[in-house]
């Protein structure tokens, strides 16, 4: 149960480091990954709500297992989305985005203070390091 909490914990992590710029939609999924969490932690509970109040007031006893089979799966929507951004964060970069990284890293070393540069970078890094670049940097690093 520690490794899923972990990822669960690396994933939140994750989520408030990637920047959040309509720039990045075409080339990486995690907007769209967090768009769906926050919806999901959004609208979930009250249809859990709604899910068991109709049950109560209107259901038949019969249809409580599937029910809460229903109730369960809808809970664990939001887990899923964390426990996925936990696992990309971990994940190492391509070659072709690793090269990527470090070009934004050297850029951004000669623009201001030096930059500690991974030698084999996750995406964790890669997140870290877009959100400082569009902190610091103009939006031309994107097209390099």
């Amino acid at each position: 149960m520690t490794l899923f909490g972990t990822k669960l914990q690396l994933g939140r992590r994750y989520l408030a480091v990637w920047p959040r710029r309509p720039e990045l939609n075409a080339l990486f999924p995690e907007n769209r990954i967090i768009l769906a969490i926050e919806f999901a932690v959004k609208v979930v509970p009250p249809m859990v709500v709604i899910c068991l109040m109709l049950q109560y007031q209107y259901g038949d006893p019969l249809y409580w297992p599937s029910v809460l089979t229903s109730v369960i799966f809808l809970l664990s929507l939001p887990l899923q989305g964390y426990y996925w951004l936990g696992r990309r964060s971990e994940t190492l970069l391509p070659p072709t985005l690793a090269t990527w990284y470090r070009q934004i890293n050297g850029r951004m070393n000669e623009a201001g203070p030096v930059r500690h540069l991974v030698t084999k970078p996750r995406y964790q890094e890669l997140a870290e390091t877009l959100k400082a670049a569009f902190e610091q940097l103009d939006k031309s690093f994107l097209y390099e």
